[in-house]
């Protein structure tokens, strides 16, 4: 019956698609007159997801399931797919003999204190000179490192740090916040590479307080080895950058330090590399006891950090759960449509955010200069907060901080991942009423999301006017395709992406953030465009994957047809041009934006797919990295007879995997269990059922995607129905 409903459902969704594209977006209504209470969420038809290729029927199947029904591995430039295939970290190479402690002491260091003495001040020359005199008498003083005289300018510090490294190696130094603010302090002590091996001086953290040392770069370095680590990360169920901040934490180095070619969904199992400056592979190594729902692996010294955009793409292994439809038939012939046909390349829902406040009305009110509004559509409380627990307190404190305006109050009690919203209130502390700077507070990746969100938006409407006006199966008049006579490279620039004031990005930001990968924001700059003439129809050389559409800037072109009025029209509805801005903030303005083009239809690479029977609905179908390196551990013990062997693979590995996926631990530095981890939708038997549980249906996919493709855009192509989390939930 409810198969019926759907397919009759996409006939009617059909039949709309046969209007004229004039009444097709007459429905659209203008930023003004939407109001917040209107919806608790963002819906496909509210950002231009509207239309389909093929006119198959859909069918029943529920998304993400369980988070490991959602396996994404990064494909890197070579083509190689990532995998988390080892946990041990390599022999590492003889480092360089360093001198003994004892005959460093015996260096007479008063000529380099009152050299130290010139640049730092006398107060910091005597702190230095006692500190070294302490060390040399062998006492066990209770202060192991000294701090230096808080300190604001950021050269002088650096000049401090210079000279620590050229002549008084003995000792290495950091950063550490000071008394206030705007101060910092340098932090010196003892050179641990210098104790050889004795640890008579060393404290628990928690006796020197809460910041690690990050001492990479202490030691020499062998030339030989690259100053890069890089590794394998494998995550469940966590957005890359909080899993990122999470090893930096346990390491004592700043998130920042780690280098990687895109973020991967949250809500799902991921493998990708990731790189960090003069790290030893056993430090990383022996976190894998301690991570729940990461582990690191594959380990190798590179020469070259990792940047953003440094992949081609990602392959995903996607399962859909308790599928049906009236025959199997219209599975496997929707299914082979989409490996053959492929899909409407659609920005998916996740960069427009899971709340009633989509980012791309964000974004109309920045591009419009409306400073304050923005500020509003940010903090104030939205429907899509009473959804769950832990957003109904989030939504309590907006409505505590619109009807109070206590900035203090609300900062206490506002949840650290909302960055956007935090750094607003703490410019209100400092300059209140100033709503432009407070949004130019907002870490710059985060800021710039919603104005490529009101681009997103745009793009969508117009590839489904696209789509609607002239369908699917040629190019026409007025297209924009790949100038394939000049064979234009595909340049993936991420530059206005990066956290450049390195401000954590590491954020939900009530807009799921980690849903959406940095990379998708790019798409193909610099690259050679032309528009269809009749000698190119005749000519047949294009087709329809060639077309492309703009996002809207200063150095595109739009088509010449229909297609390229839709933008202006839409545009002009919420009061934006994308000629002319409005204000002198550029940064906030499509004019000073480059523009991009990105390919309106899309086909998955390497296609794969197969059903499958299962009664167990809260098993995992799929393999994830962990489960074969599980696997290829168990049997090990089988085939290995040596006594010694057996236990160190079961101390490393059975045990291991036991406290990865089985016990309910909390991890010492985060206080995080596995029962807090785990957010897959548990499935109950009703009282009274049968005992015998009875037998489903999966589909299980496998296909390759270029980074700024959305996977639940193929599978909405699929099903015929809304990929939204809300909708998949209410299926179960």
């Amino acid at each position: 019956m409810l198969t019926r409903q759907l397919t009759l459902s996409l006939k009617k969704i059909n039949r709309i698609e046969l209007k004229p594209y004039a009444n097709l977006f007459a429905s659209v209504k203008p930023f003004s007159s939407r109001s917040e209470g209107s919806m608790t969420s963002v819906e496909e038809s509210d950002v231009g997801i509207l239309c389909y290729i093929s006119n198959l029927p859909g069918f029943r199947g529920v998304l993400k399931q369980r988070y490991s029904d959602f396996i994404v591995n990064e494909v890197d430039l070579d083509g190689n797919v990532v995998h988390l295939t080892s946990l041990e970290a390599p022999s590492e190479i003889a480092e360089e003999k360093k001198e003994r402690l004892v005959d460093l002491l015996d260096k007479d260091y008063a000529p380099t204190i009152e050299s130290f003495r010139a640049l730092a001040g006398e107060s910091d020359a005597e702190k230095l000179k006692d500190f070294i005199n302490q060390i040399a008498s062998g006492v066990n003083n209770r202060d192991e490192f000294i701090l230096l005289s808080p300190c604001s300018d950021k050269s002088h510090r650096a000049a401090v740090h210079n000279f620590f490294k050229e002549r008084l190696k003995l000792f290495v130094t950091d950063t550490i916040d000071g008394p206030d603010s705007s101060s910092k302090s340098v932090r010196v002590r003892l050179n641990s590479g210098s104790h050889n091996g004795s640890r008579r001086n060393s404290k628990k953290r928690k006796e020197r307080g809460d910041k690690p040392y990050d001492s990479r770069g202490s030691e020499s370095w062998p030339e030989s080895t690259g100053k890069f680590l890089r590794f394998h990360l494998y995550k469940e169920n966590k957005d890359t950058q909080e899993a990122l901040g999470l090893l930096g934490k346990m390491l004592g180095i700043q998130p920042r330090s780690f280098g990687f070619a895109g973020t991967k969904d949250k809500r799902s199992v991921s493998t990708q590399r990731v790189t960090v400056f003069k790290l030893r592979a056993g430090r990383l190594a022996a976190l894998n006891e301690r991570l729940i729902g990461i582990k690191v692996g594959d380990f190798c010294h590179v020469n070259d950090g990792l940047v953003l955009g440094q992949l081609q793409g990602n392959r995903f292994t996607i399962t859909l759960r308790s599928v049906s439809a009236e025959t199997e038939d219209i599975i496997k012939a929707s299914v082979t449509a989409l490996g053959e046909k492929g899909f409407i390349n659609y920005f998916g829902l996740q960069r427009f955010g899971s709340s009633s406040i989509p980012t791309h009305l964000i974004g109309a009110a920045l591009l419009r200069g409306e400073w304050k509004a923005a500020v509003s559509l940010i903090l104030d409380p939205r429907e899509g907060d009473i959804l769950f627990i832990s957003k109904d307190v989030t939504r309590k404190i907006r409505e505590y901080f619109k009807e109070s305006g206590d900035v203090e109050g609300t900062l206490r009690q506002l949840p650290r991942h909302l960055v956007a919203e935090r750094a607003i209130l703490h410019c209100f502390r400092k300059c209140p009423g100033n709503y432009l700077q407070a949004l130019l507070a907002i870490p710059r990746t985060l800021r710039m999301m919603f104005v490529h969100s009101y681009q997103s938006y745009l793009w969508n409407h117009a590839a489904s006017m696209r789509v609607q006006k002239y369908g699917f199966h040629q190019v026409v008049l007025g297209d924009l395709v790949y100038c394939k006579e000049q064979e234009a490279e595909k340049e993936m620039t991420s530059s206005d992406l990066e956290c450049k004031d390195g401000s954590s990005c590491d954020t939900d930001v009530d807009y799921h953030l980690d849903d959406i990968s940095i990379t998708d924001l790019s798409e193909l700059r610099n690259t050679s465009v032309k528009v269809i003439t009749e000698e190119d129809i005749v000519a047949g050389k294009y087709t329809i994957y060639d077309i492309v559409l703009p996002l809207p800037g200063s150095r595109i072109i739009y088509p010449l047809n229909d297609v390229g009025e839709v933008y202006h029209e839409l545009a002009k509805k919420d009061d934006i041009s994308l000629k002319d801005s409005l204000h002198n903030t550029k940064e906030f303005s499509l004019t000073n934006m480059t523009g991009a083009y990105r390919q309106v239809f899309q086909k998955p690479k390497d296609f794969h797919w197969e059903l499958l029977n299962y009664t167990d609905v809260n098993k995992p179908l799929a393999e994830t990295d962990w489960d074969i390196i599980a696997k290829s551990c168990a049997a090990s013990f089988g085939r290995d007879s040596d006594e010694k062997e057996q236990i160190k693979l079961r101390s490393g590995c059975r045990l291991e995997a036991n406290k990865f996926k089985n016990e309910v631990i909390q991890s010492p530095d985060t206080g995080e269990t596995n029962s807090d981890r785990e957010e897959d939708i548990q499935i109950e038997e009703p009282i009274g059922a049968s005992k015998t549980p009875e037998s489903q249906i999966a589909l299980k996919l496998s296909f390759t995607l270029p980074t700024s493709s959305y996977a639940t855009m193929a599978i909405r192509e699929l099903l015929k129905t809304s990929t939204s989390v809300a909708f998949h939930k209410a299926l179960n």
